[in-house]
């Protein structure tokens, strides 16, 4: 029986990028004991990388050219594999946005915790990216509405009377302030229209 929270993992797909060795084959072993299926690739990843569930590289080997997507934004979670503590190669895996890592020689254990670590650690940056998106849109579409407001000022309505122009149209047309400012930004025959109502 699953154990609540605990994702269960069998039946999911593990790419290894790194050369044929004692390292690589110990997370192969793993992977499949745990219910992976999992294989090797070297130099280069297979065609299909990018539907895969995980992805473990060589952090010490490896390089951006062996990725197919560009660096920090893997479509799943990865697992960097590290040998050498070299800054330069420490500062790459970092830039590749690795989610989880396990320390060369790769021992009998670690795996697991290093899927769910990882796995979770790709779904709350994948959140916070859905989140950062959402805000960026609400921005917009406020500086949509302060834009169709200081329109109307200019044709020499007050803010407050621009303001109420625009959620009384945003009622007529049964749409949310934001859709009515776009359109009201968007009719090129707007302000003719309104000066006329006016005059």
């Amino acid at each position: 029986m699953k154990r609540p929270g605990i994702p269960h993992l069998g039946g999911a797909r593990a790419l290894v990028l790194h050369r044929t060795h004692s390292d690589s084959a110990a997370v192969l072993r793993q992977l499949a004991a745990i219910g992976l299926t999992a294989e090797a690739a070297w130099p280069d990843l297979p065609a299909d990388a990018t539907l895969a569930d995980f992805v473990f590289f060589d952090a010490d080997m490896a390089c951006d050219e062996q990725m197919p997507w560009a660096p920090g934004e893997a479509p799943m979670p990865l697992i960097a594999l590290i040998g050498t503590e070299a800054p330069g190669r420490v500062e790459w895996a970092l830039k590749q946005r690795a989610d989880a890592h396990l320390i060369k020689p790769v021992g009998n254990a670690g795996i697991y915790s290093a899927l769910l670590i990882a796995r979770q650690k790709f779904e709350e940056r994948k959140a916070l990216y859905r989140e950062i998106d959402s805000l960026r849109g609400q921005v917009a579409e406020r500086r949509t509405v302060v834009q169709a407001v200081l329109r109307l000022t200019e044709r020499g309505q007050t803010e407050a009377e621009a303001f109420a122009l625009l959620r009384r149209l945003a009622m007529d047309g049964r749409t949310t302030l934001e859709t009515a400012a776009a359109r009201l930004l968007g009719d090129s025959n707007g302000g003719s229209g309104e000066r006329s109502r006016r005059s």
